[in-house]
């Protein structure tokens, strides 16, 4: 799969601009504060619907504009497709493809396969279990529809249930049929879900270990741990344990949603006894690995977008990756830096061909 070329429209800090690239690697140069992470973001919008960076939808509208659009051309299975995804302030996010609207943005997940690598990445180590939990569902997501049927499914009940509990709570009330109706269809989707993160971890852990490995030279041993509740008991029978509690929480205290993968250097938390060079190399360990799989499963190149890569790593690991990437096996690359001279010299390194933007 191609992104052959890309039109932006207001968005962000662009009034007008179309990139043209190349099938293998491009390299976005410029200043900090130019929109060379928003050129990686726009391309990020085409496969997921939505920006990996600002979560509020019209903040990525140009300022003074009232709209953003941004159109790609891709080439997959050797046949054109066009995605375009459009926000009008007031109005809803629009996508389509090849012309068509997308009824539901879930249907669209994983048509074009996508694998970013960003300093944002570091929240993945430092923040809560939720952002932890959000990168399994982005992984399994891309190749599997039903997962993510199952995952907003949950939600919804989930939200659901939390209502219920609120209600009881103010108006001093209790129904328990119509919890046990909530009971039962987080159970069903938790327990789907749960079985399908923890098949996903057994056969991702040896990639991403793998992965570490050939970046750090094989100098430290890593490990992700899955942390769940369903391991001590069923979700339907937890739920019932707990229920005490979520009364007087209000809120669902058990379950899925509260589910955590430990990041682990010699047995120990990388976020307390891992160098800044360990953490980075982690990181993208575990995104090349999220490259592996999704190929193995897609039987596509996902685009591979790295976002500010050269810094804070030592040349050792920075030649690591990039040998890496020399490699047929990796589709299209896109690299962002601020040193032209910096990226051309890694990129010459690699037997491909390549363009240079400069912004």
């Amino acid at each position: 799969m191609i992104l052959k070329s890309l039109s932006l429209l207001n968005y962000k800090n662009f009034d007008s601009k179309t990139f043209t690239f190349n099938e293998k690697i491009n390299c976005i140069v410029g200043n900090n504060g130019i929109g060379k992470t928003n050129v990686l973001d726009a391309i990020y919008h085409l496969s997921f619907g939505k920006s990996y960076f600002n979560p509020v939808a019209t903040q990525n509208i140009k300022h003074d504009a009232d709209f953003f659009v941004i159109n790609g051309d891709y080439i997959k299975h050797d046949k054109p497709e066009k995605v375009i995804v459009s926000l009008k302030r007031g109005q809803k996010k629009i996508i389509k493809r090849n012309g068509k609207d997308y009824e539901k943005f879930s249907e669209h997940i994983g048509f074009l396969p996508l694998v970013i690598i960003s300093p944002a990445d570091r929240d993945l180590i430092i923040e809560g279990s939720d952002t932890r939990r959000k990168f399994i569902d982005s992984v399994i997501s891309q190749s599997d529809k039903n997962y993510l049927i199952d995952l907003i499914n949950y939600n919804k009940v989930l939200t659901q249930r939390n209502a219920l509990l609120k209600y009881f709570a103010l108006n001093h009330t209790f129904n328990a049929d119509t919890l046990e109706v909530y009971n039962s269809q987080l159970t069903n989707y938790g327990s789907k879900i749960f079985k399908k993160r923890e098949a996903f971890l057994k056969e991702f852990i040896p990639i991403f270990q793998s992965r570490y490995k050939a970046i750090s030279n094989d100098n430290e041993v890593v490990n992700l741990v899955y942390q769940s509740d369903l391991f001590e008991n069923s979700l339907d029978l937890l739920l019932k344990y707990c229920l005490n509690k979520d009364k007087a929480l209000q809120f669902t205290s058990i379950g899925i949603h509260k589910d955590d993968l430990h990041f682990n250097i010699e047995e120990h938390p990388i976020k307390k006894f891992g160098s800044q060079g360990q953490q980075k190399s982690f990181l993208i360990a575990l995104k090349l690995a999220q490259f592996d799989f999704i190929k193995a499963q897609s039987g596509d190149n996902p685009i591979l977008l790295l976002d500010d890569i050269f810094d804070k790593l030592d040349e050792h690991r920075v030649s690591q990756i990039i040998k890496l990437v020399d490699d047929e096996n990796f589709g299209q690359i896109f690299i962002s830096d601020t040193h032209a001279d910096r990226t051309e010299k890694a990129i010459k390194q690699v037997h491909q061909s390549y363009e240079i933007f400069k912004l």
